[in-house]
């Protein structure tokens, strides 16, 4: 059945305004979608907060676009990367120049310098099918 809690939930980090790529493939692909915008600024993201993360803890598969220039996005992908278990899949949409700027943060999490084409979200998909199984 799609959208049932046994083919894993993606959660999508995207920022407020950019559109949301392909969520309704990704549930097409069988997936429950959640989506989170980012903390505002000036407010502290609950996962950094020491507060934790429903949706975070409940994904079995993270797709992540926020903007890399803000610290604390950053600090969030490091936490995510963090907590999750190895077999959940991380990906982040990032632009070429902040691929190269931070390299060294991204070295252990697979990095897309384009908009996700449904044969990455089909990649993306099975690799949290996967994930669930384990």
């Amino acid at each position: 059945m799609a959208g049932d809690a046994s083919e894993g939930m993606i959660l999508l980090d995207v920022s407020s305004g950019r559109g949301i790529f392909d969520e309704e493939l990704l549930r097409r692909f069988g997936h429950t979608v959640k989506v989170c915008h980012g903390p505002d600024h000036g407010v502290l993201c609950p996962l950094l907060a020491g507060r934790g993360c429903e949706d975070f803890e409940n994904a079995h598969g993270v797709l992540f676009e926020l903007d890399l220039d803000r610290p604390q996005h950053r600090a969030i992908l490091r936490r995510y990367r963090d907590l999750a278990r190895p077999e959940i899949p991380i990906r982040v949409i990032v632009t070429a120049d902040q691929a190269a700027r931070y390299a060294d943060q991204l070295r252990d999490i697979e990095v897309m310098t384009h908009d996700p084409s449904v044969a990455d979200l089909d990649g993306f998909a099975s690799e949290t099918e996967a994930a669930d199984r384990t």
